[in-house]
């Protein structure tokens, strides 16, 4: 199987195609990313002389650049994405034209070029905000950022594609995730590094939102398991079943620093802020046999200590997203 990875060489895309190659001689990944801000090509450095890796520099919204890269693909792996809510609530233009339009012209480009299967990667940001139990797949979508509403829009479009047309669309809603080469303006590697500068962290309101965390490599399992044996129209939600409050999320990180709280900052909250986001993952265990394999207090501290221990990756990336602010 000959598989394009849009949004390869972001966090969670180059995560996929790191496992994909891996130790797989006989894999074949093209990876397609615009390398905005946040795409990082030397992500893919350590798959980058696989005989079947290519690389290719290109915009999702460009839609020659996207009918060339097209051909010859069995499936498209769909992660390019505008990603932090932040950002969307600063300006939501771009997040529509990345998020909705980009996903459009994959999905025509996609049904032009006769690819087999279309994984649509999304969030569970697009329930919007749950006080009690888990989101199950066929959970009313309602958005509250900017971000959400993008990726619930490019959420709905993939599978009326698969309605309309036919087309075999399977799409997956996560978690938060963390783990290795995560951007550093999100909450785990942000804190991370700031501690490990000692630099204070800012902490949204009263700490009290609650977040499922999902390891990335977790993740990209059950996107694996999505793109070979999941059912043509469906929905599938990947979650890694631990829940904590940012105050406590804050709290374990100010543990392995050896910093106390009086390094955090509270700040205003975000606008909208959804108060917990829950998944029930019973539909992708049952039917494909997913089960999250990182503990929470492993993943952590093996995150923790790739920070610690690749400054010249973080360092420069935390210049370049001050410079997009």
């Amino acid at each position: 199987m000959r598989i394009l990875v849009t949004g390869g060489a972001g966090f969670i895309g180059s995560q996929f195609v790191r496992a994909l190659l891996s130790g797989d001689p006989a894999a074949r990944v093209t990876v397609f990313d615009k390398l905005t801000y946040s795409g990082v090509e030397e992500n893919l450095a350590p798959v980058a002389d696989h005989p079947g890796y290519t690389f290719v520099r290109g915009d999702i919204c460009d839609v020659d650049a996207v009918d060339q890269a097209m051909p010859g693909h069995d499936a498209v792996v769909h992660f390019a994405a505008e990603s932090h809510v932040d950002r969307s609530i600063a300006g939501a233009g771009p997040f529509v034209m990345t998020n909705v339009v980009g996903t459009q012209v994959l999905l025509d480009a996609a049904r032009k070029h006769g690819v087999g299967r279309f994984v649509h990667v999304s969030t569970d940001e697009v329930y919007g905000s749950i006080t009690e139990g888990s989101w199950t797949e066929d959970w009313p979508l309602v958005p509250n950022s900017p971000y959400s509403a993008s990726k619930a829009g490019s959420d709905l479009l993939a599978l009326a594609y698969h309605r309309t047309h036919g087309m075999d669309v399977v799409v997956t809603r996560c978690s938060n995730n963390y783990g290795p080469y995560q951007f550093p303006e999100k909450v785990i590697p942000l804190f991370t590094t700031n501690l490990i500068d000692g630099k204070r962290v800012g902490l949204y309101g009263d700490g009290g939102n609650i977040r499922d965390w999902l390891h990335v490599s977790d993740h990209c399992r059950g996107i694996d398991l999505a793109l070979r044996k999941g059912r043509a129209g469906q929905v599938y939600n990947i979650g890694g079943g631990v829940e904590l409050t940012n105050k406590e999320l804050t709290g374990l990180l100010l543990e392995a620093s050896g910093q106390g709280w009086d390094m955090v900052d509270r700040v205003e909250d975000r606008k909208g802020h959804d108060l917990r986001y829950s998944l029930d993952i019973t539909k992708i265990r049952e039917e494909l046999g997913y089960e999250p394999q990182v503990t929470f207090e492993e993943g952590l501290a093996s995150t923790i200590a790739w920070y610690r221990d690749n400054r010249a990756w973080w360092e420069p990336l935390k210049v370049r997203a001050a410079q997009q602010s």
